[in-house]
This record gives structure tokens, sequence and C-alpha cells, in this order.
């Protein structure tokens, strides 16, 4: 196991952060942001899935709320589509909506699953929706038809999927990661056990789809390598923990363009690393975040 160098940070607050007005009403499980405008949707498992516009007037960020949707149970991921103009999100009442959010029209459901939906992502390379579900399929949508165009069983629920095309990662309850290549979609191309020794709760592909993180519930990242040449360079490391309390790592994601990489966990912590430098660079830490 390998350890990051850790980065003292005197600010507590180094990213300035605020908090969006009229937040949700209970734990969020999701967030993301149009691909296209300052817009940011969140889900939660109030059954809603909101959305605000953040704006900046010189130094000072604000946020207006501009719109929600209700689902019939909690809910749990959500996409934005490539265009920016329709979110998708789905949960605990099996269902997908997709909702033209600038145009204003109604949300409609567009995917259907025996158990809760628990990700989704948006395949623009493929016009196509993808769906995974603790039902132990993940399922490929055009969402001008009514069923899917292709369903895969899985070994196991759900738990996380992560795509960068044509790389797909998805990982599944007993540790099972999957790996697609989406040229490919009716085939696994590799399938391997997780590096972590605890349930998976979140997978990142890397930005040069060479590779893919993977966090667990016990504070723990794994980072890994698909070719068999570069299996040596995979490592993992601790973080989200506190003396003897250890937390979940929720969410892993990459930076566009500088590709370091962000880890949120329960602990209300986020840090940012260098996984090719192997040092954390900067976080927030602090419960109640």
């Amino acid at each position: 196991m390998s350890t990051f160098a850790a980065v003292s940070a005197a600010n507590p607050n180094p990213n300035k952060s605020i908090e969006v007005v009229q937040p949700p009403g209970d734990s969020v499980s999701s967030l993301c942001f149009s691909p296209k405008a300052n817009f940011l949707v969140a889900t939660s498992w109030d059954n809603q899935v909101r959305c605000w516009e953040i704006m900046r007037n010189g130094a000072t960020v604000g946020t207006v709320p501009k719109a929600s949707i209700s689902h019939d149970q909690l809910v749990l991921c959500s996409t934005w589509k490539d265009d920016g103009t329709t979110v998708f999100s789905g949960g605990c009442d099996k269902q997908v909506k997709m909702w033209p959010l600038l145009s204003g029209s109604q949300p409609t459901t567009v995917a259907m699953h025996d158990a809760p939906i628990k990700e989704l992502a948006w395949i623009p390379e493929m016009n196509l929706l993808v769906t995974g579900s603790w039902d132990k399929t993940l399922k490929y949508w055009d969402c001008r038809q009514s069923n899917p165009v292709h369903t895969q069983q899985l070994p196991d629920r759900c738990y996380a999927l992560t795509v960068r095309h044509p790389l797909m990662v998805v990982g599944t309850a007993d540790r099972n990661l999957i790996v697609f290549n989406l040229q490919n979609p009716q085939t696994e191309f590799k399938r391997i056990s997780s590096p972590l020794k605890y349930q998976t709760r979140c997978v990142a592909a890397f930005p040069d789809q060479q590779g893919f993180l993977v966090g667990s519930i016990e504070g723990r990242v794994g980072v890994h390598h698909l070719d068999d040449a570069q299996q040596s360079k995979n490592f993992t490391f601790k973080c989200h923990r506190e003396g003897n309390e250890i937390y979940s790592v929720n969410s892993l994601n990459f930076h566009p363009v500088h590709h370091t990489f962000a880890t949120a966990g329960s602990d209300g912590a986020f840090n940012f690393w260098d996984k090719d430098s192997k040092q954390r660079l900067k976080g927030r830490e602090g419960k109640g975040w």
C-alpha cells in the first residue's frame, strides 16, 4: 500500500464554498453540473430533483433555484445529456425520468427496472442511456423507444458505474468490478475483484481510459490500470479517516483539464489528489460538509 504525502491547509475553506439557496430537505444522493451552462442538479432522499443556476458577480458567487421535479420514491442518481438540454434521474421507484429542463416540458419515463436504479450515464458516442440496477442488470436505452436495446446481466446488484467511452466500469455487490469496451458492449472485456477488501462505493474512469479508481466504504481508494504490463503502477491508499474513525468514500471525480481527482467522504470532507505524484493537493476537513 502506498501513502500519499499530505499537504497541510491553514485555510479552513480553501475553495470559498457556499451553500445553495433552498437546499434539499434530506440527504443528497447525486450532483451533476450541466456540460453547457452554469446549472447544478441535485437528487435527494426527499424524492426531489432540483436545479440551481450558479451566478458570479465579481468575486461573489450566488445561486438561484430554477426548477424541480418529483419521483414517487427517493432519488439515487442523475446525469445530463451532452447538449445540456435534458436531465435524467433514477431511483427507488424503479424508473428513469427524462426532464427537458431548458424547454420547460414535463418529465417522461424512459427506462424501467425490476428494482431500484442505482446508477445511470448518458453515452453521447452511442446516443444511448445506460442504467444499472439492484435487479442485477445493465440496460441500454434509446430514449425514443419503450424497450431497452440491450440488457446485460451482472453478477450482482449494481453499486457504481463510470463511463469514458469506450471504457465503462461497473462495480457490483460482492466486490466485482466489470470492465466493458463499449465498442462491443454485449461482452464483458474483463472482470476482476476489487483491490479493496470492503464494499465498493464509487468508481471513476481515468480520463485517458487506461484504468480507473475505486472507492470503498472503508476509507480507501484503489488506483487500477487495465494493461497487464502496467500492473506494477497499481496501488491503494487510505483517506477520509479521523483518529480511529473510518468513513466511506462516497464520490470520485477527475478534473477535466488537469486530471487530478477529488474524493468526498462521509466525514464531510473533500480532498484533491494527484495519482501520478501520489500527493494530496488540498482539502476541506470537517464534519457537516
